[in-house]
């Protein structure tokens, strides 16, 4: 992925859009977390898949984005899933104005609660 994505003769930092991503898929009922989505510094210096969520910009200028989570016990993953397709497509277009041509959601662990 290049430096900058230029989005309607806009440039935008690809982490910008990661940004948006990241904290729509927080932002669902039944979210635990992202992959590696630390805050900090140490998350501002980490890039695309290394913290959970990649977004790129299709040749027809479409937002295609992948997403890690966690979930957290008691809901169903498809429903979790499912929340977070629509949280990260609203949010992408609306900061963006750009078409989102599909979000991946990737289950890669569920926190069950403390007995």
């Amino acid at each position: 992925m290049s430096e900058e994505i230029a989005l309607d003769g806009i440039g935008v930092a690809p982490g910008v859009l990661e940004t948006i991503a990241q904290v729509a898929a927080e932002g669902v009922d039944g979210v635990a977390g992202v992959l590696g989505a630390s805050g900090g510094l140490a998350g501002l210096v980490q890039k695309g898949t290394a913290r959970g969520v990649c977004v790129q910009v299709a040749e027809d200028q479409a937002l295609v984005a992948s997403v890690r989570i966690s979930a957290n016990y008691g809901r169903p993953l498809r429903e979790i899933a499912g929340d977070v397709q629509r949280a990260v497509t609203d949010a992408l277009l609306t900061h963006t104005g750009q078409t989102v041509a599909s979000v991946d959601v990737f289950v890669d662990g569920v926190l069950f609660p403390e007995p």
